[in-house]
């Protein structure tokens, strides 16, 4: 960040390694969307001052300037910048979960709107319950149950059949493709989520957060796509469990009228690629030169 950075402890190479994996697909966003690296690297240096900064809330402003200095190795004069740009951008709160998010859980997780087999109903749009107004209200009052499900249209996520009137789902997942700043925000909250979770148990910081993975290699094409089904499968059951679990808590909390603070984020996902080293051909055996016996 700047010439009179520490030198890094030589002890950090596992901590340095494992950033560097973090920083290979952002990096692989940020060159594919065209951010400028200046950018980049004003919203690290932000970001890495305030978390200093928020360090030390008990010293006096004068000395945790000079703390934030030593603690990133940035001279005071950028720190005072960072921090003084800070306090006059306001931050702005976490985009409020969409409302056609909730409806399209809901629809997926309540029994008032799922078929036996646990599929979700093909639904008048108004009218009493089970329609999709009814469930709409359930989900908020706020917003209108024709916003709700124009948003869903929107998205591809549910069609509206004009001749019976009547609405259904067509995907399983809330996944807003072709929305690129939902997209955006979708990846931010999910990822920012799963990497707070990972760091502060790393840190140890607090209660473990439940995180746990499994990988396997020397797989082919055609034993991935095997494994999709599978994975599909346990998300959906997972969702079908926590989701009404979940809608009850939160109206008990209310209820009860205690502080209910806590947010959760509970999340299940799969990757795949070809592993570097076997996407490169394979080096030919190298030939071994006949040894040469001496005579006797």
């Amino acid at each position: 960040m700047s010439d009179d950075a520490p030198t890094a402890d030589p002890g950090d190479a596992a901590l340095q390694a494992a950033i560097a994996r973090l920083l290979a697909p952002l990096a692989q966003l940020v060159v594919a969307r065209g951010l400028p690296f200046a950018v980049l690297d004003e919203m690290l240096r932000r970001a890495v001052v305030t978390e200093a900064h928020g360090a030390h809330p008990g010293l006096p402003e004068h000395r945790r300037a000079s703390r934030v200095s030593a603690a990133t190795g940035l001279n005071r004069r950028e720190v005072n910048r960072l921090l003084a740009l800070q306090a006059s951008v306001s931050q702005s709160p976490a985009p409020p979960r969409s409302p056609a998010a909730t409806v399209f859980a809901h629809w997926r997780a309540s029994d008032t709107y799922r078929t036996k087999a646990g599929t979700p109903r093909t639904l008048p749009r108004t009218g009493p319950a089970p329609s999709f107004e009814s469930l709409a209200q359930e989900v908020t009052r706020d917003v209108h149950p024709r916003a709700i499900l124009e948003e869903l249209l929107r998205l591809n996520l549910a069609t509206h059949d004009g001749e019976r009137d009547t609405v259904a789902l067509s995907k399983r997942a809330f996944v807003p493709r072709g929305d690129a700043d939902r997209m955006a925000q979708w990846m931010g909250a999910n990822v920012g989520d799963h990497l707070a979770a990972a760091v502060a148990n790393l840190l140890g910081r607090g209660p473990a957060h439940f995180e746990q993975a499994i990988a396997a290699d020397g797989l082919s094409a055609e034993s991935v796509a095997a494994v999709r089904p599978l994975l599909q499968a346990h998300w959906q059951r997972l969702t079908d469990d926590l989701v009404p679990l979940l809608e009850r808590l939160i109206a008990q909390d209310a209820a009860g009228g205690a502080p209910a603070p806590h947010r959760v984020r509970f999340g299940l996902y799969g990757f795949d690629n070809v592993a570097r080293d076997a996407a490169a051909p394979p080096p030919a055996p190298a030939r071994r030169k006949p040894s040469r016996k001496n005579k006797p």
